[in-house]
């Protein structure tokens, strides 16, 4: 009351607002000074925003666990640091990196990423990944055993480390379409050139659905790879820890190639890779010149069961006469001999199908020549996918012969106005098996040499460039 009568008699009441209008914009003023200046001590706020996830090259953390394995979230707006999972998923594979105090538990197929800065956000986010580089492939993936990654904060839940590893661990499975030669290269061979190399050797290879044929098989590839023996782990009860784990492979989503753009690496670096891992001699095929180079080596690849050559026999007499050094092999389980006898030729001759994928041990500037069955666009398109376009990444010249049906065996199986004959997509249509038991198992190739014949002289016209 006292400064109320001082005030009315100092002011008048016009002056009085003034005076009111002014303290109040005071005290705006020192409230904003006071927050600008202690603003950097002040905690961020986290807001965990859960997601589903999509997308191509997306990274992300783990999110809260979920009864559901196939549900795959996000958190936004928040950095990715040491301790937290990186988990990234492409347009052909999904894999996790992670860093820090990182356990394995083999039996129970986990990853434990135990993390103090976990107590900022959930106690437990995960991500279910299945190890295998071939996304979206049902079949393949229904054979590949699923991981759980998961980042937790300390406690006495957490397993103890029973095995202590100086060195990065990475997890892949040997399961999904191993066995066929193709998919060995494509899903698993060259994922892991890419996902490993950077190491130098220094990393441990932790393999899950263990098939103990196929380490044999690609020991040489391996041991350039890692330095230390193969670690098989689904029965493991052991507690491994390892200052950086990456479970799942880097792929690049075109098949038997790598994109220099995207990697650090190319096919060139992979192809170098496998000359140095065989001990291969030839870098470069055959430079034919006027009287001078030798003869070109021709191998004409057989197979047994289908699509094999049924006048194998007639063609290499003919290639002989346009004076081709022709040899005729059978791919073998053994990549040591089969990968020198490949590398030793200039030219590469064999139908679609997985033993194609021996060109990785061609010389630079080689030719190969693939022979494509009756099958309609179905069977060009998966041509031209598998092994056409690769072998330009790989410095090897390509020409492709497709087959007219009366080179086909399937005219002696179903009269000319069969379905199967007349309409090859619509079989596809029906089904991939469908369309793969009339088209791949059921085929077999009788060459027409004299249609034939321009295409090998195409070849020796390359190998004069």
């Amino acid at each position: 009351m006292i400064y109320d009568t001082i005030l009315a008699k100092s002011f008048s009441r016009y002056e009085q607002k003034r005076l009111g209008y002014g303290a109040f914009v005071s005290c705006l003023l020192i409230v904003l000074s006071l927050c600008t200046v202690f603003k950097p001590y002040l905690g961020p706020i986290h807001h965990l925003n859960p997601k589903l996830f999509i997308g191509v090259d997306s990274k992300m953390l783990m999110v809260k666990d979920t009864s559901s394995s196939s549900q795959i979230a996000k958190v936004e707006e928040i950095e990715t640091k040491k301790e937290e999972p990186l988990c990234i998923s492409e347009r052909s594979t999904e894999f996790c990196e992670t860093g820090g105090d990182i356990r394995v538990h083999g039996k129970s197929s986990t990853v434990y990423i135990v993390s103090p800065k976990m107590a900022m956000l959930e106690d437990k986010i995960s991500w279910s990944i299945k190890p295998y580089a071939r996304k979206g492939d049902v079949v393949a993936l229904s054979l590949v055993r699923e991981w759980s990654v998961k980042a937790v904060k300390m406690s006495k839940k957490v397993p103890e480390c029973t095995k202590n590893h100086s060195i990065p661990a990475v997890i892949f499975s040997t399961g999904g379409y191993v066995g066929n030669h193709f998919h060995e290269f494509s899903d698993i061979v060259i994922p892991l050139f890419l996902t490993s190399r950077q190491f130098n050797g220094e990393v441990q290879f932790i393999i899950t659905n263990n098939r103990t044929w196929w380490v044999s098989k690609h020991t040489a590839l391996l041991k350039k790879l890692s330095n230390y023996e193969i670690m098989a782990i689904d029965r493991d009860d052991e507690v491994h820890c390892f200052p950086k784990v990456h479970v799942g492979l880097k792929r690049y989503h075109k098949e038997l190639s790598i994109d220099p753009q995207k990697y650090s690496y190319s096919m060139k670096d992979f192809r170098d890779f496998l000359r140095s891992s065989y001990a291969l001699k030839r870098v470069e095929a055959i430079k034919i010149r006027d009287g001078q180079g030798g003869k070109p080596r021709l191998m004409i690849l057989s197979r047994k069961t289908s699509r094999s050559f049924t006048n194998i026999d007639q063609i290499a007499k003919m290639a002989e006469s346009l004076d081709f050094d022709v040899i005729i092999k059978e791919a073998e389980q053994s990549l040591w001999n089969f990968a020198d006898i490949v590398n030793s030729c200039d030219v590469l001759l064999g139908v679609h199908g997985a033993g194609l994928t021996n060109i990785l041990f061609l010389p630079e500037n080689a030719v190969f020549i693939q022979v494509v069955p009756y099958g309609g666009s179905v069977l060009n398109w998966l041509a031209t996918s598998d092994f056409g376009m690769p072998s330009k990444d790989m410095n090897i010249k390509y020409l492709e012969y497709k087959i007219s049906l009366e080179e086909s065996t399937l005219i002696q199986q179903y009269p000319p106005d069969h379905m199967l004959i007349k309409d090859p997509p619509s079989v596809a249509k029906i089904g991939w098996q469908a369309y793969k038991s009339v088209y791949l198992d059921k085929q077999h190739v009788k060459l027409d040499v004299d249609r034939f014949r321009p295409t090998l002289l195409k070849a020796l016209e390359l190998l004069h460039q």
